[in-house]
């Protein structure tokens, strides 16, 4: 056998070590960490560094009751704001309130019997959990969950309170605060209250929370012995004039969602908290009626690192139409102040500024705030104090504090924020409500999720949107009642077929961006990974059942297979059922659909 000199070692060991290196990186060397996991964060935000462990976070801020929340739309997260200012108002509890995925969990054991914990969480999709709620519910679910030593049961000191949303049109409604519950439960938490269920397939989700809180808190003051006490306001952000700043000041946000888009060196990864601009290749309408129409986008995602899965979701990020940010800005008496710019402080330690700054007015209405959202009881109850005379008042506690009147005098006209002001204050302007109100009451404007009606084997780098465009007759209202971003991509698709209508309402949305950042037709997007998918198995018969826009992942879904069919690929029987109003009018894809049956003998498509 021949010898193995110097160099021969040598060589063998850089082969070893370069292999080594080449299947470890990423696992335990040349980590990537994402600089946007878990905050619209400036390049100075505050909360680098800070502990991820939650008892000592409570030690060191004085809090004695923690709302964690699992959110995708943003309800959640303001539900969990309102508990909190609600905590500390009437009970005068040191409330934060917490993002599940900021947090480590293996320390729950430690929490201290006087402290309480409440979860206020989502069920996404198909029973799955939030994008920020994935870690703490695998952990809380695990088979063996590890805690510190010596509780036996493991969390019989923990005390919390359960808060589920979920939407009874879906196999796992609430699966979410079911399974935590029961999880948490089965450690030896004691559930104070019981867990609360809203339903949004029902239409009832805000008053299923506000029907389940007031029982929770009596529970809680009796278990916990709080003392309740009239309950006034205490602002969580403060506003700060910049003097020296204009709207044209290079530090200034304009709506642009972090630093890196602010200097235009955005770049990836992209995601919930960093979106792409992306360019939309091609927009058509599928279908156009007396009172809706259907909308086709092809998003190109080519110039970023996006990459999608048939079946996948696509994120968009809308902004308010013109017309309702001066709507909003006009009752508050901000019209002429709307380019002021203001910083935006948090006034208590834990409290996090939801959008970057500083900032305007304008920006705050028209990028960060869903002012066309509709009103919730609690905030208009919570505004009364506000109200530019004794009558005005008086009307808005009866509106907040009566079910059935709010509902009979508000749900009819599909009121936002501004509308009601103007219904209730009858003109007159509300100029007393500290703006930090609306930044504490109003959601966040989030993105909208989609269906991507694509298939990844075919088109890799175009994501395809079906919408319907959302509009509805009011009676008594001067203009229907509009989805924001659904009209936002119709007046999107409006630019770039150059077919703008004199009253279109697209017509209003600043359709450039901030700073004309969005010039050309681009919509800013991120792709939202989905448990909704194709068989693994390509053999697998398969039967589709999508009525209206319902057809847009099967759209993908069949793309896929014919493209397999092509391919040489063994499909498996394909059934596609589609429901229209009138095949004359509706009847979205049907040159595709036959297409495809052609391409795959055993397919059928019927409609």
């Amino acid at each position: 056998m021949a010898e193995i000199d110097t160099l021969d070692l040598v060589v063998l060991a850089a082969i070893l070590l370069g292999t080594v290196a080449y299947f470890t990186k990423g696992k335990y060397w040349g980590i990537v960490k994402d600089p946007y996991a878990t905050a619209f964060a400036n390049a100075n935000d505050a909360r680098a560094g800070r502990t991820r462990n939650i008892v000592e976070k409570m030690e060191e801020s004085g809090k004695n009751c923690v709302i964690f929340y699992g959110s995708q739309t943003g309800t959640a997260e303001d539900y969990a704001s309102r508990l909190a200012k609600e905590g500390k108002s009437r009970f005068g509890l040191d409330t934060m309130v917490a993002d599940l995925e900021d947090y480590d969990f293996d320390n729950l054991d430690t929490v201290p019997a006087d402290k309480i914990i409440m979860f206020v969480l989502a069920t996404y999709g198909e029973g799955e959990p939030t994008d920020n709620a994935v870690d703490f519910y695998e952990f809380i679910n695990a088979d063996d969950v590890t805690l510190s030593e010596g509780n036996d049961p493991a969390l019989g000191n923990l005390n919390y309170v359960a808060f589920g949303l979920g939407n009874n049109t879906y196999e796992h409604y609430n699966s979410m605060v079911r399974n935590v519950d029961k999880a948490l439960r089965k450690l030896g938490a004691h559930r104070i209250g019981d867990a609360g269920e809203g339903d949004d397939g029902a239409g009832t989700m805000e008053e299923d929370f506000l029907a389940w809180k007031d029982p929770m808190w009596a529970a809680l003051a009796s278990k916990m012995g709080l003392e309740e006490r009239e309950g006034v306001y205490e602002p969580i952000f403060g506003l700060v004039a910049r003097e020296g700043l204009t709207p044209d000041s290079a530090e200034v946000y304009l709506g642009e969602p972090n630093r890196m888009h602010l200097e235009g060196t955005a770049k990836g990864p992209f995601n919930s908290h960093n979106p792409y601009i992306a360019p939309i290749g091609e927009s058509r309408e599928l279908f156009s009626t007396k009172d809706r129409n259907c909308i086709h986008l092809e998003i190109d995602v080519s110039g970023s690192n996006l990459t999608y899965q048939t079946g996948d979701h696509i994120a968009v990020w809308p902004t308010n139409p013109g017309h309702e940010v001066d709507r909003f800005l006009d009752i508050v008496g901000l019209t002429e102040r709307r380019n002021d710019v203001v910083s935006v402080k948090a006034l208590e330690p834990t409290a996090k500024v939801p959008f970057p700054t500083p900032t305007t007015y304008d920006a705050i209405v028209r990028y960060h705030l869903e002012v066309c959202a509709p009103v919730s009881r609690q905030f208009v109850s919570s505004l009364a104090a506000f109200a530019p005379s004794d009558e005005i008042k008086a009307e808005m506690m009866r509106l907040g504090n009566d079910k059935d009147y709010f509902h009979d005098k508000t749900a009819p006209h599909f009121f936002n924020i501004a509308r009601l002001l103007a219904s209730v204050g009858k003109g007159a302007k509300w100029t007393n409500i500290p703006f930090s109100a609306f930044i504490e009451g109003l959601n966040k404007l989030q993105p909208r999720y989609y269906s991507i009606s694509s298939s990844s084997l075919v088109q890799p780098k175009k994501i395809s949107i079906t919408a319907i465009v959302e509009s509805q007759l009011i009676p008594g209202r001067d203009e229907p009642f509009r989805g924001v971003a659904t009209n936002y991509l119709f007046a999107l698709k409006q630019k770039q077929n150059a077919d703008p209508k004199p009253e279109s309402f697209g017509l209003s949305y600043a359709l450039s961006g901030p700073r004309h950042k969005y010039d050309g037709i681009h919509v800013p997007v991120h792709v939202r990974h989905s448990n909704f998918k194709l068989p693994s198995d390509p053999g697998k018969p398969i039967i589709m059942i999508g009525p209206g826009t319902g057809v847009a992942p099967f759209r993908g879904f069949i793309q896929e297979r014919a493209r397999q069919a092509l391919d040489g690929v063994e499909v498996g029987r394909t059934m596609l059922f589609f429901g229209c109003r009138k095949r004359t009018d509706d009847f979205m894809y049907e040159s595709e659909w036959a297409v495809s049956q052609s391409i795959q003998a055993p397919s059928s498509v019927a409609a």
